[in-house]
């Protein structure tokens, strides 16, 4: 337990934030799952921007931002290509 003034309030701002920061995480794996479901454009997008502002409050590193929406944007390319190739067959 923090015993000065200082530590105790930096334990208050910390639970805070952390609080904060997993909710966010949260709702970037929930945008995440639904766009893994039904990968469209539109839901990329969505993707696109929460984790854009997942980014911008520091909570995921810009690297690792760029990185999902890389892996997630081959997901609508794949299912454009997948769905070409049965029409074609």
């Amino acid at each position: 337990m923090p015993i000065t003034k200082s530590a105790k309030k930096a334990l208050r701002q910390t639970k805070k934030r952390t609080q904060i920061n997993r909710r966010i995480k949260a709702a970037v794996k929930q945008i995440i799952r639904q766009f893994k479901k039904k990968p469209t454009r539109k839901n990329l997008s969505r993707v696109y921007s929460v984790v854009d502002k997942a980014a911008k409050k520091h909570i995921f590193h810009k690297n690792k931002a760029a990185r999902i929406k890389s892996r997630l944007s081959r997901l609508v390319s794949q299912t454009k290509s997948s769905s070409k190739a049965t029409k074609r067959q």
